[in-house]
């Protein structure tokens, strides 16, 4: 099974913290040449996918940013140029202050069945620090409004590393998004990407540095509330009641091939790696010459290994060693042993029916050893 992935690349203000291509516009003639040039991208590529269309995502930016007429508009051509028959799940981003119980209530007619709020936070003075637009009872009002629309499948994200909110702000934070009527929670964090804003005001000092410490603070004490809301880690920042994990955010981790259509969305085919331009003018005039590209890589046998070992470490079920064998050989897969044998703590790693995944606690770990891991 595979997905396609849609870039909206357009938002009211840029947050502090995002490192993701996002232009800051209201204009219509942005948004009408972005969707011309989408729908011409997405009949150019039509044969990228040779596997049937599980999930559909759109991501951002600021997904809800667009009408009704223009979403369907853009399904609409997904339906031409695909076969959507065993699509399972269509996902949009959306902050609250969009979010109102008719355009929730519209979303869901259209085909969506699955909503992402970026809600950050509940406390004013956090959304204020990380320039959010809502108001935590807007938040609050999203949540509810998807699901009175009828959405049963709705995600929250939360950021957490926040200098300016305490370990105990933080955990109202969470105990808010549990008892709201979310399946699903995303928490990542705070980091200074180097395209950021909050990148730029700390080599400034105008920022502090991100304090590490406060960050596997804030990690641990969400562990600790899992149990009590019914939810489960699944991978490092995602979690979720039983059957409700993100199929589409899966894929990605699962090394299945994707489809990304829209400026600076990336592709994967199972051997190549495609990536658009992260610029609208540039995708339009690329698209425009039937040449949607920016860039393309193909991916060697070791990278295919090394990113195989780089996501599944990042999940709860871990690597199947078996499995790897096979694609792999038996000489990788002991060399990855070796390096866990000598190199990693025990109490971060378990064997299991030729499965090897990291624990709880090594989890908070994940990108440095598999990092290390990589072979050479």
């Amino acid at each position: 099974m595979s997905g396609i992935y849609i870039h909206i690349p357009f938002c009211r203000s840029k947050c502090i913290y995002c490192g993701f291509y996002s232009m800051v516009t209201k204009k219509q003639v942005d948004y009408d040449a972005y969707i011309s040039s989408l729908q011409q991208e997405i009949e150019l590529r039509k044969d990228y996918l040779h596997e049937p269309i599980r999930t559909i995502y759109f991501g951002g930016g600021t997904p809800s940013l667009l009408g009704i007429k223009d979403l369907e508009h853009i399904l609409t051509c997904l339906h031409k140029s695909f076969d959507l028959s065993q699509v399972e799940e269509i996902t949009l981003e959306g902050n609250p202050e969009q979010l109102s119980l008719e355009y929730c209530q519209q979303l869901h007619q259209i085909g969506f069945n699955r909503i992402s709020i970026g809600v950050q936070s509940f406390f004013p003075h956090v959304l204020k620090f990380m320039g959010r637009r809502h108001s935590g009872m807007e938040a609050t009002n999203a949540v509810n409004n998807a699901k009175a629309a009828g959405f049963d499948n709705i995600s929250i994200d939360l950021i957490y590393g926040v200098s300016q909110r305490n370990d105990f702000e933080w955990c109202k934070d969470v105990e808010t998004a549990f008892s709201s009527p979310i399946t699903h929670l995303s928490c990542y964090a705070l980091t200074s990407e180097e395209n950021s804003i909050l990148y730029k005001q700390i080599q400034n000092a105008r920022q502090m540095p991100i304090d590490d410490e406060q960050a596997a603070r804030n990690y641990k004490a969400l562990l600790e509330l899992l149990p009590k809301y019914g939810f489960e880690q699944y991978e490092v920042s995602n979690f979720a009641k039983p059957g409700f994990e993100s199929k589409h955010n899966s894929s990605y981790w699962n090394h299945t091939p994707y489809l990304g259509l829209g400026p600076s969305a990336h592709s994967f085919d199972g051997q190549h790696r495609h990536w658009n331009h992260s610029d609208l003018k540039k995708y339009c005039s690329t698209v425009k010459r039937l040449k949607p590209y920016g860039g393309r890589e193909k991916l060697t046998n070791k990278d295919l290994f090394n990113e195989t070992v780089l996501l599944g470490l990042r999940t709860r079920n871990g690597l199947d060693l078996s499995s790897m064998e096979e694609k792999y050989g038996k000489k990788k897969v002991a060399v990855l042993m070796d390096y866990f044998h000598d190199k990693v703590r025990p109490e971060y790693y378990e064997e299991k029916e030729s499965r090897l995944r990291l624990t709880e606690t090594g989890l908070w770990f994940a990108d440095g050893i598999a990092g290390d891991a990589f072979l050479i």
